[in-house]
């Protein structure tokens, strides 16, 4: 028997105990390049022990619903941010930390633009976009030891459709 997660709009008050969301909301923090540009200062915290921040780039497949999800994973030694090179939603699933195993999984629809900073240790799904192309940024840690734990659910979950049920402000 499967559980099914309902997709949730992704807020900063609603990711707050699982990290940063990273958009452009308001006024920017200062204006630079001769007055043409926006910055929009320090969005997330990056967050690493015994190594230094890199920044890759992942190309992922597109999922389709219903999306199965039978394993998260996180990284106890750096936070990871995953910043999309398109203006496309994409998914986001994280878990509470329950004794050293997630808890009841949670799944965001992004809005375009939007992007996500895991805080270092927080279970996550995996990269999950549902359009093409998947080309995302990622900031994250590069050093030596272990820095992935997966999680597979005896049980998978299944995250419904995009139309299905985005509610607002949940958390």
């Amino acid at each position: 028997m499967t559980t099914t997660v309902h997709l949730e709009t992704l807020t900063k008050l609603a990711f707050a105990p699982f990290g940063d969301v990273l958009e452009v909301v308001g006024d920017p923090d200062k204006i630079i390049n001769q007055g043409l540009c926006g910055r929009y200062h320090d969005l997330a915290q990056i967050d690493i022990v015994d190594g230094r921040a890199g920044i890759s780039l992942f190309n992922a497949q597109p999922r389709q619903f219903p999306i199965t999800l039978d394993m998260v994973e996180r990284h106890p030694l750096g936070s990871q941010a995953f910043v999309p090179m398109s203006l496309d939603p994409f998914i986001v699933v994280v878990a509470p930390n329950e004794g050293g195993t997630p808890g009841q999984p949670r799944a965001f629809l992004t809005a375009p633009g939007q992007g996500v900073n895991y805080a270092r240790g927080t279970w996550h799904g995996v990269l999950t976009p549902i359009h093409a192309p998947g080309l995302f940024a990622v900031v994250d840690r590069i050093g030596d030891g272990v820095n992935l734990q997966e999680h597979w659910f005896d049980t998978p979950f299944i995250i419904e459709g995009e139309n299905a049920s985005a509610s607002g402000e949940a958390g």
